[in-house]
């Protein structure tokens, strides 16, 4: 069944997994309908579309505010442009914007929610702007029971819950072990993201002489990307701590490595940390926002208290000292994580909306 023309927005600038959802979403849609995905001109998902052929049509618009005339009006012109009907916001701040870009129009508003936002947003303001939209949608319960504590609800607003899927090109299969242990992080070097605390870690390895290497996969802002080579650098182990940057193949090294090690002060929920369950690693995460979720929908993974760097490092040391036993037990979640996050489950909801 064809639905009518719909635009995927998100207009953030930055290079992390929201942005890239909002690229696999518009990939997911386009064959129910005319497909359009609206992004930030010269940014992160303007270069990365330009890089391949797609089946859905990329727009960009130019900005400096988050609301402003240019992008309130530039949003409707493309709205109107390309008859659009359905709207999947990625996003929040531009929100105030967009809700004065489809004033008067028939708009289907679904915003999709990827993560946890810390304060309210229930004053007079954020009740107009949210007041028209018709769904939040939340890719787990941790999400929308903050949906739920943070957004203000129109009268015709609905909350639903859908996990993210997964579509991996290619069948997962665990690394065959062998000396180091391969421990990896995923994900944008950014505060709050954990590598720091993996850094850390890492000394119960060193000083109970176990081999490993903690691979680092991602970039960030330089100031912030030099400040954690720093506190590797100062470490006695720093020739243990690889920088690879930014990978278009995270598979490669979820197949060569062990352990993934994701101490993040706060997630929605994480695409490195589920791809990580379903390529077999052995995951440890804090204890916080939607990790013990995962627990409960049968993942066998690892949590300690949320901060707590001495669990982290002791929960670490048991880990790389049963690696082998370890490795069996999370054998299970590379078949769970199929039937938990099939991608025709998330595409069935999207279409029925």
């Amino acid at each position: 069944m064809t639905k009518a023309p719909t635009a995927i927005i998100c207009l953030s600038p930055y290079a992390g997994g929201m942005e890239i959802d909002s690229i696999k979403m518009a990939h997911k849609i386009s064959p129910y309908a005319d497909t359009f995905l609206i992004a930030k001109e010269d940014h992160f998902i303007a270069n990365e579309i330009a890089k391949e052929e797609t089946p859905f049509t990329l727009e960009t618009i130019q900005f400096k505010s988050n609301l402003g005339p240019s992008l309130i009006f530039g949003i409707r012109r493309l709205i109107k442009k390309h008859a659009i009907k359905n709207v999947i916001f990625f996003g929040a701040s531009e929100l105030k914007s967009l809700y004065f870009s489809f004033l008067g129009l028939d708009i289907n508003l679904i915003i999709r929610h990827g993560t946890t936002k810390s304060r309210p947003k229930k004053d007079w303001f954020h009740r107009l702007i949210y007041s028209n939209v018709n769904y939040h949608v939340a890719i787990c319960e941790h999400l929308a029971n903050n949906v739920r504590y943070i957004i203000p609800f129109g009268k015709k607003t609905q909350l639903k819950v859908i996990y993210s899927s997964l579509e991996l090109k290619e069948e997962p299969k665990q690394r065959v072990f062998e000396h180091p242990v391969q421990i990896l992080h995923v994900g944008r070097i950014a505060k709050g993201k954990g590598q720091d605390d993996a850094i850390k870690a890492c000394i119960i390895l060193h000083d109970n002489n176990i081999d490993f290497t903690l691979n680092l996969v991602g970039d960030g802002e330089e100031a912030y990307v030099n400040e954690i080579k720093s506190l590797a650098n100062s470490q006695v182990y720093r020739d243990k701590v690889i920088f690879h940057g930014r990978s278009n193949d995270v598979a490669m090294h979820l197949h060569d490595n062990d352990i993934f090690l994701f101490p993040s002060a706060g997630e929605g929920l994480s695409n490195a940390f589920i791809e990580a369950l379903a390529y077999g690693l052995v995951c440890i995460a804090y204890n916080n926002t939607s990790f013990p979720e995962l627990k409960k929908l049968g993942f066998y993974c690892h949590l300690v208290p949320h901060m707590n760097i001495k669990s982290l490092a002791s929960k670490l040391h048991m880990i790389s000292t049963n690696i082998i036993n370890e490795k069996n037990k999370v054998h299970k979640n590379i078949t769970l994580s199929k039937k938990v996050f099939d991608p025709s489950i998330e595409i069935e909801f999207y279409v029925s909306i």
